[in-house]
């Protein structure tokens, strides 16, 4: 069945005029929020206020716009189920066939030297999250859509399948959701572990192994090959306030690097982190074969470069 009412509730938006032009050219119902209405209304586009369309008011500063049963009912309610649908009937609740969100920067907010605590706080979304997932979970009829990037392949998908999606796309945006969202919530739940280790310091120490640990890695580039030119690679980047590595590094010269260049330079730096003085460490296979301080950057090279025999 092709789609017939979208929600679309942004904070990067990105592409998201185009894409709720490219909807209202197909007949498809606009629901939104906030700054996204406003956008899609200052573009002429008619769009219906979710506030209007659940009779709710959005309140709480905006905490509670997307909260409600209108909504959720409308994404989670299963088309081959009559009971879900009867259900759906007798309280006024329209299916929503396509979500289009993307979340507060909570991330972004963390790594600004001057966000304080309430900031923090303040970005971590939880209408968004919600949406996806319940988008998600009934992804064998609904489409979510989380990253700007995927729409133009979407509206690709709508013009083959004559206004529809595939399962196949469908399902791989859902997956795309919960690794997001999954990714979302282990930099929450970091961040908010290290606010109370500053709080107070050692009172913490139970949770630095905690029975239960997600990483929040996110991808960089693919990579040339692995350890082998027959072996696949891809550069990830792991969040840690703070922290320097080599994958947040500005590279000045050379061509990309490969899997076992950033091996090489990562163990290059873990090693001069152990210095105070100007240092320099070359390796090989991850192994030191030279390495040095000195007054300078230059005399820490010489030095490394003659100890390497």
């Amino acid at each position: 069945m092709p789609i017939c009412r979208a929600l679309l509730s942004v904070y990067d938006k990105t592409g998201v005029v185009e894409l709720a032009k490219a909807l209202h050219d197909l007949s498809v119902e606009l629901l939104s929020t906030g700054g996204t209405y406003k956008a899609l209304r200052e573009a002429g586009i008619p769009v219906i206020e979710v506030a209007d369309y659940t009779g709710f008011p959005e309140m709480m500063d905006g905490r509670v716009k997307t909260l409600h049963p209108k909504i959720h009912g409308g994404l989670l309610a299963r088309r081959d189920d009559p009971a879900h649908l009867d259900a759906a009937h007798k309280h006024g609740i329209g299916l929503i066939d396509l979500v289009v969100v993307n979340l507060y920067p909570f991330e972004a907010t963390c790594d600004r030297a001057d966000a304080t605590v309430a900031d923090k706080i303040e970005k971590i979304d939880i209408g968004g999250p919600s949406m996806l997932r319940s988008a998600a979970k009934n992804h064998g009829s609904v489409t979510v859509l989380v990253d700007p990037a995927d729409y133009s392949r979407f509206l690709f998908e709508l013009e083959a399948n004559a206004g529809d999606t595939t399962p196949a796309f469908r399902a791989q945006c859902a997956r795309k959701v919960f690794r997001t969202t999954s990714r979302y919530d282990a930099l929450i739940a970091d961040e908010l572990t290290r606010i109370a280790e500053v709080a107070k310091p050692g009172a913490w120490d139970a949770e630095r192994f905690p029975s239960e640990l997600a990483i929040p890695l996110k991808k960089v580039q693919d990579l040339r090959y692995g350890e082998n030119p027959h072996q696949r690679a891809a550069l990830y980047d792991l969040r840690l306030p703070g922290a320097s590595s080599v994958v947040r590094a500005k590279q000045l010269h050379g061509k990309e690097l490969s899997f076992n260049n950033l091996m090489d330079a990562d163990a290059a730096w873990e090693l001069v982190k152990e210095f105070t003085d100007p240092a320099c460490a070359i390796i090989k296979h991850t192994n030191p074969c030279g390495c040095a301080s000195g007054d300078t950057l230059k005399d820490a090279f010489l030095r490394a470069y003659e100890g390497d025999p």
